[in-house]
């Protein structure tokens, strides 16, 4: 049995979506759907009742989710045993750092030209587990993690950018202010799944008269880029890697300007080392 349908199958049973299951494993939902009925047929029973409206699981999946949860630290773990102890770093990030990241990885293979740095693309919760076991070295991160036997190293502070439809009544302007934007809804994930975001917009608020209007949240399976062009009236806060054609971006005047640090996770324990040192100076520069 591979491990990577239990990944599949602890995400589906804890989104109790397929469509949102996938979305956080970044594949499409009928590659999440192919794995986890290849994991029924290797373990012969159903594990979630399937209808248009819902997914259930099953009494077998009460029973394998606990241990299905162990699986992606034990594979860090086993992939840490067995690492050479060569010249290697590797490097857990998502796909938003890829230019900065590749750009620091060159610098320091340059500087050290028998170094093998790997470039590994994780959710934010496996980056920092895998740091945790000691399959990464470190990992990029948004904001800030708090957790025994971590440390965070700040790199940079990323502005945010504030993005309308286009077809927005503020669309067309140099600059606008957060007082301005409060008259429009603005649109956000969850703040369980997007704490960083959310702790932003209610900083930026703190010392104005009224808070932002919320919209609906945006769904998991949707893109909040979507979400502007069915809802012209609407703003968000996107990263500023993630603008997008048919989207204007706005310039924000006032004291405060939306931004937030970008960090390294690292674990505490860890031995310095040539190569390392010289990435992460290679990252606080790139």
């Amino acid at each position: 049995m591979e491990l990577r349908p239990l990944a599949y199958f602890v995400a589906v049973c804890e989104e109790l979506s397929f469509s949102r299951a996938a979305t956080r494993c970044f594949i499409s939902q009928s590659a999440i759907s192919h794995q986890i009925a290849r994991l029924e047929r290797d373990l012969g029973v159903p594990l979630f009742e399937r209808s248009t409206r819902s997914v259930v699981p099953t009494d077998a999946t009460t029973r394998l989710l606990p241990l299905a949860k162990q699986m992606p630290s034990l594979e860090s773990a086993i992939r840490a045993a067995v690492r050479a102890s060569g010249p290697r770093i590797r490097l857990a990030a998502n796909m938003s750092f890829a230019t900065r990241s590749l750009s620091a990885i060159a610098g320091a293979r340059e500087a050290h030209p028998g170094a093998e740095i790997e470039f590994v693309i994780k959710p934010f919760r496996q980056r920092i587990q895998a740091v945790a076991d000691g399959d990464c070295d470190l990992a990029l991160i948004r904001g800030s993690v708090d957790q025994p036997g971590l440390t965070v190293e700040k790199l940079w502070v990323e502005d945010l950018v504030i993005a309308t439809s286009t077809a927005h009544p503020l669309a067309g302007r140099d600059d606008v202010t957060l007082t301005a934007l409060g008259a429009y809804p603005l649109l956000l994930p969850p703040e369980t799944d997007q704490v960083l975001l959310h702790n932003v917009v209610r900083s930026a608020f703190a010392d104005l008269p009224t808070g932002p209007a919320f919209g609906p949240p945006i769904p998991p399976d949707h893109t909040a880029t979507m979400e502007l062009i069915n809802r012209p009236d609407a703003w968000t806060i996107l990263y500023a890697d993630s603008q997008t054609e048919g989207i204007a971006t706005l310039r924000l005047t006032g004291r405060h300007p939306l931004r937030v640090p970008v960090s390294a996770v690292l674990r505490s324990d860890i031995r310095s080392s040539p190569i390392l040192t010289t990435l992460l100076a290679a990252l606080h520069s790139a």
